[in-house]
């Protein structure tokens, strides 16, 4: 696996010290922008807080966000799943079947909730970056409940079966926090 990192053009848009802009030329992913940016053009440190929740989320599913799923006859995006199987206490179901037994369950129940927080409609809603390595990294530090989080059904996007559907990806994240001099 080869990372890449790509900024599709938001570096040009945000100041090398701004922390917020407003643009109205949207540049991005679908799927992984967040929806102040993706729907206004509000761009924020928030929304690298989004699209890690997305990202976090894909991985412990093993599903890709701009694939629908389709569960009780109705097609959802991987963050209308995750919330419908959070309020339904059925957390596990998500899991990437390839990660059975590699993982301890409240191990994988934290970065559910984490990947949910981060995925909040409102951006103040959402942790900061070093709150998120806190809640990842500590075995107390204490993990607020997730509201329901901004999800979009998208046109185009192709459905799969929540039972029957295989995981597209395997993946590792590792965060490093650095600090200033």
């Amino acid at each position: 696996m080869e990372p890449k990192i790509s900024d599709f053009g938001l570096a040009r848009i945000v100041g090398g010290k701004q922390t917020e802009a407003n643009t109205s030329r949207v540049v991005g992913t679908y799927g992984y922008m967040s929806p102040e940016y993706a729907l206004e053009g509000l761009f924020s440190i928030k929304f690298d807080v989004f699209s890690f929740g997305v990202v976090l989320l894909e991985i412990i599913s093993g599903r890709k966000n701009t694939r629908l799923v389709q569960y009780e006859q109705r097609p959802l995006s991987l963050l209308g799943y995750a919330w419908r199987l959070w309020t339904e206490s059925k957390v596990v179901d998500l899991i990437d079947p390839s990660l059975q037994g590699s993982y301890k369950e409240d191990q994988y129940v934290k970065c559910f909730k984490v990947g949910l927080l981060c995925v909040q409609e409102d951006p103040s809603e959402r942790p900061t970056v070093p709150s998120i390595i806190t809640m990842l990294d500590s075995e107390t530090a204490a993990i607020p409940t997730p509201q329901q989080p901004a999800f979009v059904l998208r046109r185009g996007s192709t459905v799969a079966s929540s039972s029957s559907s295989k995981p597209e990806t395997t993946a590792e994240i590792t965060a490093t926090l650095e600090e200033g001099r």
